[in-house]
């Protein structure tokens, strides 16, 4: 089983094979501990083979496995060699080791995937081979919507399993938006109580005469948060949360109407909102309300010790800060000149406050306009446009331009395709996106950190339509923020394409629900259920 997913740098295949018996132990060197512990307790349960922890390197000899750090490597790298001797993985830090044992995973086939042994007894072998590998970028990472539509906790660390397995390494964790908030934060009790759940759900694009007559909601503790932190670090992960602001906040507003503009609406009014789209409810420019969002960041930051932050600062209507006297008497104070400067005064605050804490604020594109602090950076989803103007200015950028990664999009053009939303976007589509705009100098290209695919769930009522939207396509988008890949046009489709089939087993064995090749499966589709589908090929840029 040498179909590897991503493709690493440099595979080199031999003759023969190292049999996992019984009697296979594996030494975990110094620096390389938690990889051996996570390594046995994945593969026991599928194999039925102990794998015991072995006291010196020579125990491993010849049907065992060592893993250990070599300073010569990069961040990452790793180098993974099976021969007589038995497997050894080396890697330039823990995370390089922990992304060569997910190699290795690969290598014993898609029932290494499976929660018990399928027959005892039967035989587990490593090809003998030499494979060299490092990441493309730093930043290879997943948007998850837990907002719209909530997952609970074991879907979210599932989903970390299954982004470690393809070795993308940045949960990008969106937790607040109009639909819901998702958090729990001790001094603000009522943002889980109230704005954590909404009464009804709008059934398909917005524009559908359908709702989904129940309530619905969820949120995660504190101490869910710290699991899912810890889970994901031991896959070296990070999670990256998102608080939105100042737009995309009505669920917040419900829970604490002073938050809003209330010389413009009523706010007590304001219920969690039960539609898609952007809702014209945003925060209200007042020293409250900053200072309301710096507890909810204090408590963010005891949570999550990544050390970007994401603030959001997408679609943010301005008309009810038109409207309001409070708002214009903050743009003429500030000398903001208009309601754009004013929202640029927002953001520039909290990159101010979280700079102080010795962490990166990061927002959605729009943060660029009315001008960003140094170090803030930026995840360009308008198209490549706003990457490149960051880029251009200095600023890092994580590209997930819309058009290219946002997982929510159709996959065919089919009448079948559940819930259409926006341009198709194929598997091969998705395979020959390039995350670095052409126009970008060698200088400004340093500034990519990487990129990232985005999954928006005004659509996914549940894991299962998640999984669907997901995959196979994530496959692709890994292969692309990991390996080293020539040019859009000269990629071989055929090639990756085989590969992808021989993963469908893995994908099987770990129980996603991907979209088949010939299309949805009958309990897949949802007929009668209108999305918003766009025709054309979408624009490149």
């Amino acid at each position: 089983m040498t179909e590897l997913i991503p493709a690493p740098r440099d595979l080199v295949t031999g003759t023969g094979a190292v049999r996992l018996t019984e009697r296979s132990r594996i030494h975990a060197g110094r620096g390389t501990e938690g990889v051996g512990r996570w390594l046995r307790t994945a593969l026991w349960p599928a194999t039925g083979l102990p794998l015991g922890e072995a006291r010196e390197p020579q125990e491993t000899d010849g049907d065992g496995i060592r893993l250990r750090l070599d300073p010569e490597l990069g961040p990452e790298e790793y180098r993974l060699v099976s021969d007589a001797a038995g497997v050894l993985v080396e890697g330039g830090d823990g995370a390089g080791v922990f992304r060569g044992a997910q190699t290795l995973r690969q290598l014993l086939g898609p029932d290494a995937y499976r929660r018990a042994p399928l027959a005892p007894g039967r035989d587990w072998s490593v090809p003998h081979l030499t494979v060299r590998d490092a990441p493309r970028f730093g930043w290879r990472g997943l948007m998850l919507d837990v907002a719209r539509h909530f997952l609970p906790k074991d879907d979210v660390l599932r989903y970390l399993d299954l982004m470690a397995a393809y070795k993308l390494n940045v949960l990008h964790f969106h937790l607040t938006d109009d639909q819901g908030w998702r958090i729990e934060i001790r001094r603000h009790p009522r943002l889980t109580a109230i704005g954590s759940w909404r009464a009804r759900t709008k059934f398909g694009h917005r524009a559908s005469p359908l709702w989904e007559e129940k309530p619905h909601g969820g949120f995660y503790t504190q101490d869910d948060i710290r699991e899912i932190v810890a889970y994901a670090a031991e896959r070296h992960i990070t999670v990256v949360p998102e608080i939105d602001v100042p737009g995309h906040s009505q669920a917040a507003i419900a829970a604490y109407p002073e938050l809003g503009n209330t010389d413009v609406i009523d706010t007590t009014a304001l219920s969690v909102w039960d539609n898609w789209g952007i809702s014209p409810n945003v925060l209200a420019p007042t020293d409250n309300t900053l200072r309301f969002y710096e507890g909810v960041f204090e408590e963010l930051l005891e949570l999550f010790p990544s050390p970007f932050i994401h603030i959001g600062g997408d679609e943010c209507l301005k008309d009810q800060w038109r409207a309001s006297a409070t708002a214009q008497a903050r743009v003429a104070e500030l000398g903001a000149g208009d309601e754009d400067g004013l929202q640029a005064w927002f953001i520039a605050h909290f990159d101010q406050w979280l700079t102080a804490r010795g962490r990166r604020l990061i927002g959605w594109d729009e943060i660029l306009e009315g001008g960003l602090a140094k170090g803030a950076a930026v995840s360009s989803w308008r198209g490549y446009g706003g990457g490149v103007a960051a880029a251009r200015a200095g600023h890092d950028v994580v590209m997930c331009p819309e058009q290219h990664v946002y997982l929510d999009h159709r996959q065919d053009a089919g009448p079948d395709e559940p819930v259409p939303i926006g341009y198709v976007r194929t598997l091969e589509d998705v395979f020959r996106f390039e995350p670095v705009p052409a126009e970008l100098t060698p200088e400004e290209a340093e500034h990519v950190l990487g990129t990232q695919a985005n999954l928006w769930t005004e659509v996914m009522e549940d894991r299962a339509r998640v999984d669907y939207q997901a995959f196979p396509r994530l496959l692709a988008f890994a292969e692309v923020a990991w390996s080293r890949l020539p040019a859009p046009g000269e990629r071989d489709f055929g090639e990756f394409g085989a590969r992808v089939e021989a993963h469908y087993a893995h994908l099987t064995a770990l129980g996603v629900g991907y979209r088949p090749p010939a299309g949805p499966l009958p309990w897949q589709r949802r007929p009668g259920v209108p999305g918003r589908p766009i025709e054309g090929r979408p624009p490149n840029k």
